[in-house]
């Protein structure tokens, strides 16, 4: 009985999430984004995992945007499914550093646990309680009411 009552408010569940780790990914994001170039490249470099050797101040640069953005985008829910694939691109490249460092699954768990979230959340959306949800209610209820003369 008590689970019916509590499934109607899956959209706050959905807002403690996004409201929770968006503050979490600025947080993180935000130091990295600030830090310049130096940083950036140091960053960057975990791109080379992948072969990609090139640039590595645009990676790092890009993974602090993904993190700091991804976070604001998270707490807002605008712009949700982008950033959210996003962040899983940035941390499938965060785990293969820690691999790649020797720390093993233990190193990595907190970013492959964070990707699995954000896939998820990826397909969910962001509940009802977002800026995406506005603007599409406004979108449709523009589309189906009359026009004014």
């Amino acid at each position: 009985m008590i689970w019916n009552t509590v499934y109607k408010h899956k959209d706050l569940g959905l807002l403690i999430i996004r409201v929770g780790l968006g503050v979490m990914f600025i947080w993180h994001g935000a130091p990295k984004l600030f830090a310049g170039p130096e940083r950036w490249i140091k960053i960057g470099g975990a791109i080379g995992n992948f072969g990609l050797h090139f640039l590595p101040g645009f990676w790092g640069f890009m993974a602090a945007v993904a993190e700091f953005g991804g976070g604001v985008c998270l707490i807002l829910g605008v712009l949700f499914r982008p950033f959210m694939i996003l962040l899983v691109l940035n941390l499938i490249v965060a785990a293969s550093s820690h691999f790649a460092r020797g720390q093993g699954l233990g190193g990595a768990s907190h970013a492959i646990e964070d990707a699995i979230m954000f896939l998820g959340l990826a397909f969910i959306g962001p509940g009802k309680y977002s800026l995406d949800e506005w603007i599409n209610h406004r979108a449709k209820s523009r589309a189906t009411s009359p026009e004014q003369v």
